[in-house]
């Protein structure tokens, strides 16, 4: 794509989000072939990877294959999450099919990811009371915690539990049958999806199961290596992901919603996390996630384009991050509480740390 404008002054205002999407309107183009043939290719490196954990001879190689198989049902995770945007192919009846079957082996229902992150996180993104991804508390609300509750908010922003928060605070509490109190709406279509990737989660166990017996292999360490371990990579990867899109020292977040709408959100509260070696295209281009949230219907196969030419007609507006295990941990240390007022973090004290 060739960039045919000139690129907005840092000092202007920045345009309406409406002229941001007229830019990337030619990339918002779908295709049928590229997005089956990318499930295929993933499915299939998922099963060669599972494979290598019951076939394996070395415990070691079936760990590594069990490490791969969660890495992968992380790209699967990103093609359902755009089929689930409908940005994926041009039919809204295939992306469902699609995303549903993309979704089955992170065990997320398709419906209920559906309400969680298009409407809610996409609606409101880092708004206190609406957006419940990695929301900050306040001191205030810290301080108002039991004792246990804040050691888990300290496991969680401690930088090394990305994995936990999501199992527990995201996939238990809000995908997986979720209580009344965590998703009051209830809607048949809820309850099927849910079933649909419980009945998954038990297939594919029995079949590690028999898997084990008929190789004459523990069923304990199959179900350690093939499900349990897959898993855990799998929501360390995507608490992981989501945490560095929206978790920033530049990134802010509102409890006011006028305040909100006037920081223009769809582009000051994304981080575009950048990797060398084109790590980022392994994740199929997740990581351009400003480009995401301006236009949630270009496919991931266009969004490392679209990342660019947002870059290139708004320079120094966008967060734009190099991933080192320095500034992880940095950030991690920071960014504990967020104060409204004064719009900072701070530590668990309260004491700004930016």
């Amino acid at each position: 794509m060739t960039h045919s404008r000139d690129p907005i002054p840092p000092d202007a205002p920045l345009p309406h989000r409406k002229v941001l999407r007229d830019w990337l309107a030619p990339l918002v183009t779908r295709t049928y072939v590229y997005p089956v043939l990318l499930l295929m290719l993933d499915y299939a490196m998922l099963a060669a990877a599972l494979a290598g954990v019951v076939l394996a001879g070395s415990v070691v190689v079936k760990f590594l294959c069990g490490f791969a198989a969660g890495l992968i049902i992380g790209r699967l995770f990103i093609i359902a999450h755009d089929a689930c945007h409908q940005s994926l192919t041009p039919s809204r009846r295939l992306n469902r099919w699609v995303g549903r079957i993309a979704f089955l082996p992170s065990l997320t229902p398709y419906s209920l990811w559906e309400v969680g992150h298009n409407v809610v996180h996409h609606g409101y993104t880092n708004l206190k009371g609406f957006d419940f991804v990695w929301a900050p508390l306040t001191q205030a609300e810290f301080g108002a915690l039991s004792r246990p509750r804040q050691w888990m908010e300290r496991i969680y922003r401690s930088g090394w539990a990305p994995g936990l928060y999501y199992g527990i605070e995201i996939w238990w509490r809000r995908l997986f049958f979720p209580s009344r109190a965590s998703m009051p709406t209830r809607r048949p279509v809820f309850l099927r999806d849910c079933l649909l990737v419980a009945a998954f989660g038990a297939l594919v166990i029995g079949l590690v199961c028999g898997a084990a017996v008929a190789t004459d292999q523990s069923v304990l360490l199959m179900l350690a290596l093939a499900v349990a371990l897959p898993f855990f990579v799998w929501c360390s990867l995507v608490g992981f992901v989501l945490y560095a899109h929206h978790t920033h020292v530049r990134v802010g977040w509102y409890d006011d919603r006028t305040e909100w709408g006037q920081s223009q959100p769809f582009v000051s509260t994304t981080v575009h996390l950048t990797f060398p070696w084109r790590f980022g295209a392994m994740l199929h281009h997740i990581m351009e996630h400003t480009a995401h949230h301006v236009d949630m219907s270009i496919p991931l196969y266009r969004l490392d384009t679209a990342q660019r030419t947002l870059e290139h007609m708004l320079p120094e507006r966008i967060v734009i991050q190099p991933f080192s295990l320095r500034w992880y941990l940095d950030t991690a240390r920071r960014c504990k509480l967020y104060d409204l007022r004064t719009h900072q973090w701070t530590d668990f004290h309260g004491i700004p740390t930016t």
